[in-house]
């Protein structure tokens, strides 16, 4: 095997738009790849500081939505681009907002799946830990019920190529193929 030393390489890396309002109402996202599940009903993203995290810690909410391969030039922008710099990033971004059911923060209507979460804490390095109060889908997305991946058609982020990559086809059974191991 190769060594490349020290490395931030998790593969795979989910792309995140972290939506929140500021002070004043205004909706504005953040793309941010080093996230996840933290517990059963939250979750944890690496935020460092922010607009969006001064928003968070004044609004006490925020979603999670996550980025599409339709939605790839959009999710980029608002992770390329501060709303510190330009006031005109939500507008420039072509995502467009609506409030949240449960929480006070926007959810995206480009973005079809997403986590409606309140702030539980953020930690001293920057990591935002979040309750998960709603699990939200837009019915496109939906078969039987049920979240579809290949309607989802979420991206995950590539951090050795710096590249966007479409989730594929489905591989085995969570939870069953192993049982064959037993």
């Amino acid at each position: 095997m190769k060594s490349f030393g020290v490395k931030s390489w998790v593969f795979p890396q989910p792309v995140l738009i972290i939506g929140s309002y500021d002070a004043n109402g205004a909706p504005d996202a953040m793309n941010a790849a080093w996230g996840g599940q933290y517990e059963s009903n939250q979750v944890m993203v690496s935020l460092g500081s922010h607009r969006t995290t001064e928003n968070i810690k004044a609004k006490g909410a925020f979603t999670v939505s996550f980025a599409t391969a339709g939605t790839v030039t959009q999710c980029d922008y608002v992770g390329i681009v501060s709303a510190n710099d330009d006031p005109d990033k939500m507008k420039k971004s072509g995502l467009h907002a609506k409030k949240a059911g449960k929480v006070d923060a926007p959810l995206f209507e480009e973005l079809p799946f997403a986590l409606e979460c309140k702030l539980v804490k953020f930690n001293e390095d920057g990591i935002l830990v979040g309750e998960i109060v709603d699990a939200v889908a837009d019915e496109k997305i939906l078969t039987d019920g049920k979240i579809d991946p290949a309607k989802l058609n979420a991206i995950v982020f590539d951090p050795v190529n710096a590249a966007y990559l479409k989730l594929g086809e489905k591989v085995g059974n969570a939870f069953k193929d192993g049982e064959k191991l037993k």
